[in-house]
C-alpha cells in the first residue's frame, strides 16, 4: 500500500478548543449565575410582550387571556437547548457561549451563519427593549405634562447607549441586576394586591375560549414569546468566570429558567385575570406597548402605575445597554476568526473596545426601531433564537458521536435523557418555525444567504481550516474509509498535543491512541507495534510513521 502523507490526507488543521483556556477569575457562584441569567430575560417579556401575546393568540382580531400556556409551552420547548447549552458549557466554559460552540462543532461556513444569527437576536432584542422604553416614556410624558418627541427620545437614549458601551463603562452594567430584581419584586407584589382586593375573573386565563383553536393557536403564540426566554443561557457566555463550572452553569440555567417560567405564567394569568384582555388593547384595536402600566393602574391607580412606568423605562434601558454589548460581541468573535473583515476586530485604542462593532450594532437597531413593526421584531428576534437553540442541540448530537475521536469534548455535566432530549428540541423548535409564519422563514433566508456571501465572498479563503467533529460524523456514513484515515490521523494530534512536543509521540501517548483507534489490540501487541514503527529507535514516532505503521498493522489483521 501507499504511504499515507498528511498532505495528502487531508488539508485541515487540527485546531483544539483554544479559547476556552480559564484566563479568568473564577468568582460567580450559584446565586450570580441565576440572577444574571433573570436579569438578562425578565424585561421586555414582562413589560411589553403579554398584549402583544394576547393579541397574536386571538389571530390578530380578539386578544385572548390563555397565553400562560403559551409561555409555559414555549419554556418546554426552550428546556433541550438549556441542557443541551449546560452540557457544552461545562466541556468548554469559555467566555464566548454559543458562537463559540456552534462554529467549533461545525465549522467556519455555520459558525457565519449561526454568528449572523446571534447578533440579529440580540440586536433585535435590544431593539424590543427600546420599543418598550418609548411606550412607557409615553405615560410619563402625560403625567408630567410636558411634550417628548418620543422618536428622538428614543434614538437619543439609542446613541448614549452606543457611547457608553465604546467608553466601556462596565460599572453601568452592575446596576442592571438590582434593576431587573427591584422590577420583578414589584410585579410579584403587584399580583399578590390584586389577588387580595380584586375580584378577579379566573375564566379569562382558564376557559376554554381563552386558548382560540387550541393548541395550533397557542404553539404559535409560543414561538412569537420564545424571545422571553432568549437569556436563560446567557451565563455561558461568561462560564470562563464561573466557579465550579461543572455544577453551577447546567444548574444554574436550569433554576433560572424555572424560576423565570413560574414568574412568566403567574404575571401573565393575574394580569387577565384583574383586565379583561380587551382591557390591554388600544381604540384600534393595536395591543398596547404598555400592558404592566395598565395593569398596576388598575391594582393600585395613577401612582402605582406611574411607578411602574418608571420601573419599566429604567429596566428597558439597562436591557439595551446589556443588550448592544452582548450583540456587539459577536462580530467582533466573528473577525477573530477571520470570518469577517479585520476592521471589526479593532479595539478603541483608549477604552479597549470594539467600537467599530459596536456602532454598526447600534446603526442597526436604529434602521430596526424605525423600521419594523414592534410585533415584527418580537416574532424575528423569537425566530432566530429558536433557530440557534435548534443548532445547539444538535451540537450536542453530533459531539457524542464524534467524542471518542475528538477527546477533547470531555463535558463535566451530560444533559439527561440523551439523544432524545436533543430530537425533541429539534422537532419541536421546527414546529414554531413552521407556525411562526412566513416573516420567521424570510428571517432566517436572509440570515442565511447574507451568512453564505459573508463566508464565500470573504471568511473562506481567510478562516482557519478544522477537522471539525460535524466532518467527523458525516464522513463516517457517507465514506468509511475517508473516515479511518481522518480519525486516525486526528487521534495522534489529539494525542501529541498533550505534551510539549506536539508533532511525535512517545510509547505512552502511542498506547493512549491506539486505546481509541484500536480498543481489541492489547497492551503487549499494542508496544510491540510501537517499537516496529520506531526503526530509528529514537523512543518517539512522527505522523507519517504513526499512520502507516498502523495502516499496514490494520491491514493485516483484517
Amino acid at each position: 500500500m501507499q504511504s499515507i502523507k498528511p498532505s495528502s490526507l487531508i488539508e485541515l488543521v487540527y485546531k483544539p478548543i483554544d479559547l476556552v483556556s480559564d484566563t479568568l477569575e473564577r468568582k460567580l457562584g450559584m446565586v450570580s449565575v441565576v440572577i444574571i441569567s433573570l436579569s438578562a430575560m425578565l424585561g421586555s417579556g414582562l413589560f411589553v410582550l403579554p398584549a402583544l401575546a394576547m393579541l397574536d393568540l386571538g389571530g390578530g382580531t380578539t386578544p385572548l387571556g390563555g397565553i400562560w400556556l403559551a409561555y409555559l409551552l414555549a419554556a418546554v420547548v426552550v428546556l433541550p437547548g438549556a441542557l443541551s447549552k449546560g452540557e457544552l458549557a461545562t466541556a468548554m466554559p469559555s467566555s464566548g457561549g454559543s458562537y463559540i460552540y456552534i462554529e467549533r462543532t461545525f465549522g467556519p461556513l455555520i459558525g457565519t451563519i449561526s454568528g449572523l444569527g446571534l447578533w440579529a437576536n440580540f440586536m433585535l432584542k435590544s431593539a424590543f427593549a427600546l420599543i418598550g422604553f418609548k411606550a412607557y416614556l409615553w405615560i410619563l410624558e402625560n403625567y408630567l405634562g410636558i411634550a417628548i418627541d418620543i422618536e428622538i427620545a428614543a434614538i437619543v437614549l439609542l446613541l448614549l447607549i452606543v457611547i457608553i458601551n465604546i467608553l466601556g463603562l462596565t460599572r453601568i452594567k452592575k446596576v442592571q441586576t438590582p434593576i431587573v430584581l427591584v422590577s420583578v419584586l414589584f410585579l410579584f407584589l403587584l399580583c399578590i394586591w390584586a389577588i387580595l382586593t380584586m375580584d378577579l375573573n379566573w375564566g379569562a386565563p382558564f376557559s376554554k375560549a381563552a386558548f382560540g383553536s387550541g393548541w395550533e393557536s397557542v404553539a404559535q403564540t409560543a414561538a412569537f414569546v420564545f424571545v422571553a426566554y432568549a437569556g436563560v443561557t446567557k451565563i455561558a457566555a461568561v462560564g470562563g468566570e464561573i466557579k465550579d463550572p461543572g455544577r453551577n452553569i447546567p444548574y444554574g440555567i436550569l433554576l433560572s429558567l424555572l424560576i423565570s417560567c413560574i414568574l412568566y405564567v403567574t404575571i401573565s394569568i393575574v394580569m387577565v385575570a384583574a383586565i379583561e384582555p380587551s382591557g390591554y388593547m388600544m381604540d384600534d384595536g393595536q395591543a398596547r406597548e404598555d400592558p404592566i402600566y395598565v395593569f398596576a393602574n388598575a391594582v393600585g391607580g395613577e401612582v402605582v402605575g406611574i411607578i411602574a412606568a418608571v420601573l419599566a423605562v429604567i429596566t428597558m434601558t439597562s436591557m439595551a445597554l446589556a443588550g448592544i454589548m452582548a450583540a456587539s460581541r459577536f462580530p467582533f468573535a466573528m473577525a477573530r476568526d477571520n470570518l469577517l473583515p479585520e476592521p471589526m476586530e479593532n479595539v478603541h485604542p483608549r477604552y479597549q473596545t470594539p467600537h467599530l462593532a459596536i456602532i454598526g450594532t447600534g446603526i442597526a437597531m436604529a434602521a430596526a426601531i424605525t423600521l419594523l413593526p414592534v410585533h415584527d421584531i418580537a416574532k424575528l428576534a423569537s425566530g432566530f433564537k429558536i433557530m440557534i437553540f435548534i443548532v445547539i442541540n444538535a451540537c450536542v448530537l453530533v459531539l457524542r458521536r464524534a467524542s471518542k475521536t475528538h477527546s477533547w469534548y470531555n463535558p463535566e455535566w451530560k444533559s439527561p435523557l440523551y439523544p432524545w432530549i436533543q430530537f425533541f428540541g429539534i422537532i419541536g423548535g421546527v414546529v414554531l418555525i413552521y407556525l411562526m409564519g412566513s416573516k420567521a422563514f424570510i428571517g432566517g433566508a436572509a440570515c442565511c444567504i447574507l451568512g453564505l456571501i459573508t463566508y464565500y465572498s470573504y471568511g473562506k479563503s481567510r478562516a482557519h481550516p478544522m477537522l471539525t467533529p460535524w466532518r467527523t460524523v458525516r464522513t463516517e456514513f457517507t465514506n468509511a474509509n475517508q473516515f479511518e484515515r481522518e480519525k486516525r490521523w486526528l487521534v495522534f494530534h489529539t494525542a501529541a498535543a498533550k505534551q510539549s512536543h506536539p508533532d511525535y509521540l512517545n510509547e505512552s501517548e502511542f498506547v493512549h491512541a491506539m486505546g481509541i483507534i484500536a480498543p481489541q489490540y492489547d497492551a503487549f501487541h499494542v508496544r510491540n507495534m510501537f517499537h516496529e514503527i520506531d526503526l530509528n529507535n529514537d523512543g518517539v514516532i512522527d505522523v507519517d510513521e504513526f499512520l502507516q505503521g498502523i495502516h499496514e498493522d490494520l491491514d493485516e489483521q483484517e
